[in-house]
């Protein structure tokens, strides 16, 4: 496993290399500021991504922003690591399209199981995906091809955050049936994120709004959790 971490404190990221490295078969690069990183991660796209957010150049905010807009890194998973701990923060990772968020002072070991964590879910994901040809959805509103990461309502484009996305893909996938707050935020968010089953309350109420007329598609269903209706 090819691991990027941008770090600009070296000491920590020389602690973050040698931990990831003495805990498996990674393989760890380091680069200090933001422009590195974004060129680093686009000329040969990493298996992971540990991000700090106080970098010289580029914010880790951008960076995340300017990997998850490219196609080369658009599905890299992102551990942003930073001493930013306030709520405000945390969310604006992850609606970024962080997969996780880890506060400093952190626990090498607790970071190591949190990489090791993501690798699970990523590739469980994937063999979950592969071969299903549910990336293409078409209905009375709503049209959304998920690898191509297009949204169309009634012909309109509409642009949603990769959590919103995400959120729509399981939704939509699993139709018709009802999704707890529990299992959405095991699927989109992931086991080892700590947010509330409250956010996906929050995070339903945005994507409803953006989607419009397809948004009425989505059902609260009280004491349960959501479905959404073909």
């Amino acid at each position: 496993m090819r691991v990027l971490v941008v770090e600009d404190e070296q000491d920590i990221a020389r602690l973050v290399k040698h931990a990831l490295e003495r805990d498996g078969d990674a393989l760890v690069d380091i680069v200090a500021d933001g422009e590195e990183a974004v060129r680093r991660a686009t000329d040969a796209p990493p298996d992971l991504v540990v991000l700090d957010l106080n970098l010289p150049t580029l914010s880790g905010f951008e960076v995340c922003r300017i990997l998850r807009g490219r196609p080369a890194t658009r599905h890299v998973p992102i551990i942003m690591l930073t001493a930013r701990s306030a709520e405000t923060d945390r969310v604006a990772g992850l609606d970024l399209g962080a997969d996780d968020y880890v506060t400093k002072p952190f626990s090498l070991r607790e970071l190591t199981a949190r990489v090791r964590a993501l690798r699970r879910r990523v590739s469980q994901d994937a063999s979950e995906g592969a071969g299903t040809g549910a990336s293409v959805y078409t209905g009375q509103h709503l049209q959304a091809d998920f690898d191509a990461v297009t949204v169309r309502v009634d012909g309109h484009a509409v642009k949603l955050t990769r959590r919103e996305l995400e959120l729509l893909r399981c939704l939509v996938e699993n139709r018709n049936r009802v999704m707890s707050r529990e299992r959405l935020l095991e699927r989109v968010w992931g086991y080892d994120v700590f947010i509330e089953t409250r956010s996906i309350d929050v995070h339903v109420g945005r994507l409803r709004a953006k989607l419009g007329a397809a948004g009425r598609q989505i059902e609260t269903v009280v004491g349960f959790g959501y479905r959404f209706n073909e």
